[in-house]
């Protein structure tokens, strides 16, 4: 299950964490206005550990899962109080609790082969057994749009050991988005390259609520963690369950 090697989750780690920060204080936030101060949560694609970390300091017990060894090492040394599991959210056992967490697109990301446009409305069911009555179910998710305009889109990025370049491009026809992307990290003397493609689907908000809805959940959409719009196509769901 190709995705997240070593440099990439080390890129990612190091230079595009602020959405999981961002993200992580504003789900504390609905928790507290929920009355929610304690408990087990579950992160779906947990990555480097910056979630967890957060959630732990604020007194919650935590179960990160991501599909990426270097991306659970990362976060097990970040955040040593919590607990972490190298697995797909396709398949793996979720124990009960009182929130589950899914930061980045997670969902949508096709790097389980598993991961195809039948399987959202089985996670959506997994989660709603696992969750306490009254539980909530946070995530963010890419939709149609999320790259905006014709043709790809080209980005880049560098950090004091590394650099990043992205391709993006969306065909609207299969509502899929391919990200190729080429990392370089600093390896003695020169640098070492890396290659990575990555696929996600672009789900349709109408649609995603409307398995919630039928998963039983109690469902509505945001533009965003903290109020402030994301990129186009890009949008927050908060899910309770019945």
């Amino acid at each position: 299950m190709p995705g997240y090697g070593e440099d990439l989750a080390h890129i990612h780690d190091e230079g595009f964490s602020a959405f999981a920060e961002l993200a992580t204080t504003k789900i504390v936030e609905l928790l507290a206005d929920r009355g929610m101060a304690s408990g087990l949560v579950i992160e779906l694609g947990c990555g480097a550990g910056r979630t967890a970390r957060r959630l732990t300091h604020a007194g919650f017990d935590v179960l990160g899962v991501d599909a990426s060894p270097a991306m659970i090492a990362a976060a097990r040394r970040a955040a040593p109080g919590a607990e972490f599991t190298v697995a797909s959210f396709v398949d793996v056992e979720l124990p009960p609790c009182r929130t589950v967490i899914a930061v980045g697109e997670v969902l949508g990301y096709m790097l389980d082969p598993a991961n195809t446009e039948g399987m959202l409305a089985e996670v959506f069911g997994r989660v709603h057994a696992a969750l306490e009555p009254g539980g909530l179910f946070v995530f963010d998710l890419a939709g149609p749009g999320r790259v905006p305009g014709p043709g790809p889109q080209r980005s880049w990025a560098a950090g004091r050991d590394w650099a990043v370049l992205v391709e993006a491009e969306e065909d609207r026809g299969t509502q899929e988005l391919t990200r190729s992307i080429t990392t370089f990290r600093r390896e003695c003397e020169g640098y070492r390259r890396g290659e990575e493609i990555h696929r996600l689907r672009l789900d349709r908000p109408a649609e995603v609520v409307r398995l919630l809805r039928g998963a039983g959940f109690r469902a509505r959409v945001r533009r965003g963690y903290d109020g402030e719009p994301f990129a186009p196509g890009h949008r927050v769901y908060l899910a309770r369950r019945n």
